[in-house]
């Protein structure tokens, strides 16, 4: 397995991960032009891993901005195709993440949501340290 940061994408990688983004949401409507402006915003690092073949078998973004009250940055979308799911993919995208946040970013909280449901995914997030908070995730759809 390799693990890196895209920088750009190829159409290879645009199908890969329009296939990751399936596994979070069957219903999930996203473009290969969604797919590149991510890759392209300035507060937006996605890391990867690939299989033998090239192939993105799983993902982890971290998104980053600022707002009045200081700088935020947040975990989305983190994925790993069934086939190769149990094999410590998501964690070591994680890791990843927390250490480019740790050495680049710091002092900064890094912050994540997930649904309760995703249970070995959540034991997963807080045996890597993240803390459950207690407080309301809202939504809006426009």
């Amino acid at each position: 397995m390799r693990y890196l940061e895209l920088c750009t994408l190829t159409e290879s990688q645009i199908d890969d991960l329009l296939g990751l983004m399936k596994e979070l949401n069957a219903e999930l409507k996203v473009t290969a032009l969604q797919q590149q402006r991510s890759v392209a915003a300035p507060g937006t690092r996605i890391f990867i891993a690939e299989n033998d073949e090239k192939h993105i078998v799983g993902c982890a973004t971290l998104c980053v901005f600022e707002s009045p009250t200081g700088r935020k940055a947040s975990v989305e979308d983190v994925v790993v195709l069934p086939a190769y799911r149990g094999q410590g993919i998501g964690r070591t995208l994680l890791q990843r993440i927390i250490d480019f946040a740790k050495t680049k970013l710091a002092p900064i909280d890094l912050r994540l949501t997930s649904n309760p449901t995703r249970t070995e995914a959540n034991a997963m997030y807080q045996a890597l340290g993240f803390e459950k908070r207690d407080t309301n995730v809202y939504m809006m759809k426009l």
